[in-house]
């Protein structure tokens, strides 16, 4: 079942960012587009078949959540991650993007602080900069290639006068971590100790392999006395953030309140009838299809980890624990971002993600996405190494 994977799938011309936008981003149409962070493959069929059923009722007006959704995001998160969550808890949101934005303007004041671990997903910045608060950077650091966090630092960030949230992302986008238990633990008694409100970002935390460590819902390790937020959603899971819908979990009434109150200012509380159907189907059937596309992300991570150890040299990646997403380290090219930008779209044909956008600590790399056919992989990687090393192998 998972060789389904391999099967081509064209989604050009269906307005697809990661294909149709490739003109206006790259500058050319044709590079093979290993960037947006969405997968190549059809949705699980129950997605597909609970979309075309609510499609037979003519009438697509607004829309209220059903119970049977939040109770089908209960069950998932209580047999997959043994996180038990309280219904009250639950609130839906348009996004983890706009839920990042959301907690910065409900949790920090204009000009307050609000902690961020670069090199981290783009919106990680913007959501704190375009709500008027201070980004407080606290930078991963490398140990061989592997990342980690600076908790000595997040102390000292933490415990500015200023500082009232922290943005956490967990698994990581890009370096794929999967923080462990005593990682997320000190976490946790960092931000009690200063009262800093964490946002927990864990839309990835379904993507995990089976060869690293296990993925730990931070709310699982937390206390009564931790001001958490966790925002998830299905979009990343079954391929389909297009539907734009998300979910917070948030323990505490006077924290639902305040985002409640910055959601209703953008009139944001109104929900799409086919997001409302594909969320339900995805979390109550797509158990099985989840597994078999793990199984096939993490041939895909393999090939092109073996692809570059043996073939490309000059490039450097450690194995994500999460995502489909790697943090390819292309420093030994010698090449300012620029170039190395101009590079793997001029040279090598392939648009994928500079590492700058996602802060000062990603010069010098690039995020591949692998979510696709191992077909597409074999050829991109192999016109990476002819654009570095042009002749015979």
């Amino acid at each position: 079942m998972p060789d389904a994977f391999d099967l081509p799938l064209s989604r050009e011309n269906t307005c697809s960012v990661k294909f149709d936008a490739r003109k206006a981003v790259f500058g050319r149409e044709d590079v093979i587009p290993l960037w947006v962070a969405d997968m190549d493959f059809p949705a699980p069929e129950a997605v597909t078949e609970a979309l075309e059923q609510r499609a037979r009722h003519p009438v697509y007006g607004y829309t209220l959540f059903p119970e049977s959704l939040y109770e089908a995001m209960i069950d998932w998160f209580g047999n997959r991650h043994g996180w038990v969550i309280e219904r009250d808890w639950v609130m839906m949101a348009p996004g983890v993007v706009p839920s990042l934005h959301a907690a910065a303007m409900a949790f920090a004041g204009k000009g307050e602080g609000v902690i961020i671990q670069p090199p981290v997903y783009p919106p990680f910045f913007s959501s704190v900069r375009k709500t008027g608060r201070t980004v407080i950077e606290n930078p991963l650091e490398q140990m061989d290639g592997r990342y980690q966090m600076n908790l000595e630092h997040l102390e000292a960030c933490a415990a500015r006068e200023d500082a009232r949230v922290l943005l956490l992302c967990s698994p990581h986008n890009p370096v794929g971590r999967v923080w462990s238990e005593q990682e997320l633990r000190a976490v946790l008694e960092i931000t009690r100790r200063h009262g800093v409100l964490v946002l927990s970002d864990e839309i990835h935390c379904d993507l995990t392999y089976t060869d690293k460590p296990a993925h730990h819902m931070l709310a699982s390790l937390a206390t009564s006395e931790d001001a958490l937020v966790t925002a998830v959603a299905p979009s990343k899971t079954f391929n389909m953030p297009g539907l734009g819908l998300s979910a917070l979990v948030v323990p505490d009434a006077g924290h639902r309140k305040a985002l409640k109150e910055v959601f209703d200012t953008m009139h944001m509380n109104q929900c799409n009838p086919f997001s409302v159907a594909g969320f339900e189907a995805g979390y109550r059937h797509g158990g099985e299809w989840l597994d078999q596309l793990m199984a096939y992300l993490q041939g895909n991570r393999d090939f092109v980890l073996d692809y570059i150890k043996t073939k490309l040299p000059e490039i450097r990646v450690t194995a994500p624990e999460g995502t489909y997403l790697l943090w390819l380290d292309c420093r030994a090219l010698e090449m300012t971002d620029t170039e190395l930008k101009h590079f793997f779209v001029h040279k090598a044909g392939i648009g994928m993600n500079p590492g700058l956008s996602f802060g000062e600590a990603g010069g010098g790399f690039m995020r591949m996405n692998i979510g696709c056919p191992r077909q597409v992989l074999e050829t991109a990687l192999e016109q990476i190494r002819q654009a570095v090393a042009p002749g015979p192998n």
